[in-house]
């Protein structure tokens, strides 16, 4: 879609409003309330949250340990995503620390127009923070043993 459809009244305002890494819960609706965008006919929200198996092995926590850049990374991501996307508003937020099964690990949500839009950004948000944020995940399994993996 153009970002000058004629449905708008305004061009999208491409804010990033909320780009961290924390050691502190995350929630999917602080993401979507900072969003919040007159604007907006679509709000789309992400949470990737710790379940309780990965690759046929039972996982009873998670720790996830960012590099001192995580933020400026996930910034900069968020950044891309309202520069590349017609939206009005995008925020993502990445927890790191020692996180329980059903805890968010990563929140995200992106307001535009449209919801083809809203979920074509947020699905693009969502792969870039994994692919691009420096932060590793320790998995704790039900006999005490971990494992380390690549970045989130």
């Amino acid at each position: 879609m153009s970002d000058t459809a004629p449905a708008r009244l305004s061009p999208p305002a491409r804010r990033v409003v909320l780009a961290d890494v924390r050691d502190a819960p995350v929630e999917v609706t602080e993401c979507a309330a900072a969003v919040a965008d007159a604007a907006a006919g679509a709000v789309v929200t992400f949470g990737g949250v710790v379940r309780n198996h990965d690759g046929g092995r039972s996982v009873t926590r998670i720790e996830y340990v960012g590099h001192p850049t995580a933020g400026e990374v996930v910034a900069e991501v968020a950044a891309d995503v309202a520069r590349r996307f017609p939206v009005d508003a995008v925020a993502v937020v990445h927890r790191v620390g020692l996180l329980e099964v059903g805890d968010v690990a990563l929140a995200a949500a992106v307001s535009a127009a449209h919801r083809a839009e809203a979920f074509a950004a947020t699905a693009e948000l969502v792969e870039e923070v994994k692919r691009r944020l420096p932060v590793w995940k320790r998995q704790v399994f039900p006999d005490g043993t971990h494992e380390w993996t690549g970045s989130a």
